[in-house]
This record gives structure tokens, sequence and C-alpha cells, in this order.
């Protein structure tokens, strides 16, 4: 019995430390631009226009990559097609996590 009311106790002062009850969010509330357009409208179109930015430049990249893979020998890789790889896994890193936000 003691240490139910003991485990209680140490309850109740962890929620009076750390209160649960925070400052109410309004998700249908979109907050404006100073030109009176959407936030979130914004961020949306400027993820847009990154994300088709990368996806040309992921394709230019792995295309690259195709064409020197295809000319080298096969017991052959250059520094510069490690260095393709690691920057195409940066791209779909960047517009994966920009795809993911929604």
């Amino acid at each position: 019995m003691k240490r139910v009311c003991l485990l209680s106790l140490i309850v109740c002062a962890a929620f009076a430390q750390n209160p649960t009850e925070r400052a109410p969010s309004y998700p249908d509330e979109d907050p404006k631009l100073p030109n009176g357009k959407s936030q979130h409208a914004a961020i949306i179109k400027d993820d847009y226009k990154h994300n088709v930015e990368e996806a040309g430049q992921l394709a230019k990249l792995a295309e690259e990559l195709k064409s020197d893979l295809e000319k080298n020998d096969k017991n052959v890789v250059s520094v510069k097609n490690i260095r393709q790889t690691e920057e195409i896994e940066k791209l779909a890193r960047s517009i994966r996590a920009r795809l993911k936000r929604y």
C-alpha cells in the first residue's frame, strides 16, 4: 500500500514539474505572410520547386554515373564515381525528407 502511494506521489510530482498543458495549437488557423498569402502554401510551393530542381540534378548524375560505369572496365571504379553515388544519395535523402513532411 505504501509503495502504491509513493508511486502515485512520484507520478503527481512529475506531472506538476512538467505539465502537459501547452499553448493550444490551432491547426485550422494558417499563419499569413506579410503579403497576405498563406505561409503553408508558400512552404509547399518552395518545397515543390526544390524537389523538381533536385530531381533534375539526380537524374543527370544518375545518367552520368551510368555512362561512366559502362565506359570503365568491370574491375575499375573511379573516385569520381564514388563521389557521384554520394551526391545521388544526398539528393535523394533531401527530396525524401521534404516529401515526408506532408
